[in-house]
């Protein structure tokens, strides 16, 4: 019988022989959370920053969209973490034939602290991902309030795209006190007659994955004068795990500042 079996967030079934230690993580945010519970990833994409030591001691694999799944079969992991957004289906089938393959579906609080305590499971590190999470949770109960209005997050420039309904970002935005004005599922484009047209009070410009920065508030203000256009931290908005700690100080720093 298998020691470790679950269901991951997208209802396929995971089993393990014993707790993993040699993983590969696609996906930047969770490998951040694996090494603050105290695993060292063996590979991880060009996009995972954090820490900066796991740059040096592990093996990069390519991209969220690319990865080398040569260069993955080679490492011979014991188990792969994805995620149903930031990574392609075609490439999770393809690594599914070699090795477990936990895929995560994070969408807000709950999602995100259910993927925690699963990787805790699987890895054996159960009270520490517990100890995480209610931490979590405690802060989030009191997240400070940006006094209301209609806000319009962007990620993406040439062509403008938002986050919208479904998404990490847009829990956030109402945990927030805000009302987020995309309306539209996942990340809907926005042209820029429709975006001139939009009632706002806050317009918030991520610094992932589009790099805006204070020339591009600046064009923003232009176009909508009527709102207040702010550049905010994307690791904080849409980075889920242990992120989500320090993430908290970014939001009252953002309060203070509005």
């Amino acid at each position: 019988m298998p020691e470790l079996q679950l269901q991951d967030q997208i209802d396929r079934t995971i089993v393990l022989n014993k707790p993993a230690r040699k993983v590969i993580c696609l996906v930047p945010s969770i490998t951040e959370y694996i090494w603050d519970l105290g695993i060292e990833v063996i590979g991880l994409t060009k996009f995972c920053v954090h820490p900066p030591e796991a740059r040096k001691k592990s093996t990069v694999i390519g991209g969220t969209k690319n990865p080398k799944i040569e260069k993955i079969i080679a490492l011979q992991p014991d188990l792969i973490i994805a995620n149903q957004e930031e990574n392609r289906l075609e490439d999770i089938q393809a690594l599914e034939k070699e090795f477990p393959v936990y895929v995560s579906k994070v969408v807000g609080l709950d999602s995100a602290l259910e993927m925690m305590m699963h990787l805790g499971v699987l890895l054996d590190r159960q009270e520490k991902a517990e100890n995480t999470c209610l931490k979590i949770s405690s802060l989030w109960t009191n997240l400070p309030q940006l006094g209301g209005g209609k806000c319009l997050y962007l990620i993406w420039k040439d062509p403008f795209m938002a986050a919208g309904k479904g998404t990490y970002i847009d829990e956030l935005i109402n945990r927030l006190g805000l009302v987020n004005t995309a309306q539209e599922a996942r990340y809907p484009i926005i042209e820029t007659e429709a975006l001139k047209s939009l009632d706002l009070d806050w317009v918030f410009l991520s610094s992932e994955p589009f790099p805006f920065k204070d020339k591009h508030c600046e064009e923003l203000q232009y176009l909508l004068p009527q709102a207040r256009v702010v550049l905010v931290d994307g690791e904080a908005f849409s980075w889920y795990g242990t992120r989500m700690i320090s993430a908290v100080k970014a939001f009252e720093a953002l309060s203070q500042a509005l």
